[in-house]
């Protein structure tokens, strides 16, 4: 079993590419992944604003199969601590509440200015881009990785993704460096 554990932002939970690939390398047990409800909802309101193709109930049919399928990943009884916490933007603050009562190492987050350093530090806490994030899970196992990766690209049927088309939407998720890494391995994927 894994013994990093990483809380997963919204912001990184929202597209679905990204939010498979970080999900398949949780339950792969690479690193332990974290996230609450309050989190859950956000991602979830996000897409309902902006995909009106999408329903809540097939959102939150996601949520419980994330929340059945990575061992102890939903973060509850964390409120007390939101009020003591000061970020840039307080309505972050749940996040950084719960990822110090989930004992995460570090927040991956798209959002890098809602988590300044200075305000982590005091917690023993760090904020991570997905992009750098996914790149240091590649070289702890870069085995376990690939196969990470090429079970999702095969789940993808709708449509079928090719190697160099999955590579693609990973750089449209800005994942520069990690596709920069993996792309030498695309036999693997």
């Amino acid at each position: 079993m894994a013994n990093f554990t990483a809380f997963l932002d919204a912001s990184v939970l929202y597209p679905a590419p990204l939010r498979d690939l970080l999900l398949e390398l949780a339950v792969t047990d690479l690193y332990r992944a974290k996230w609450s409800n309050a989190v859950h909802e956000e991602w979830i309101s996000a897409l309902l604003r902006n995909r009106h193709d999408l329903t809540r109930e097939r959102l939150e049919r996601t949520r419980d199969l994330m929340n059945a399928h990575v061992r102890d990943a939903l973060v509850t009884d964390f409120e007390d601590l939101v009020d003591v916490l000061e970020l840039p933007d307080p309505n972050d603050r749940h996040v950084l509440a719960a990822a110090i009562k989930g004992r995460a190492d570090l927040i991956v987050t798209a959002n890098l200015k809602d988590f300044p350093a200075e305000a982590l530090e005091r917690w023993g806490m760090e904020a991570q881009h997905p992009d750098e994030f996914l790149s240091h899970q590649f070289h702890l196992s870069q085995p376990v990785f690939l196969r990470a990766v090429k079970t999702v690209r095969l789940r993808l049927k709708n449509p079928p993704k090719t190697v160099e088309e999955y590579l693609d939407t990973l750089q449209m998720q800005e994942l520069l460096a990690l596709v920069k890494e993996i792309a030498a391995y695309d036999q693997f994927i």
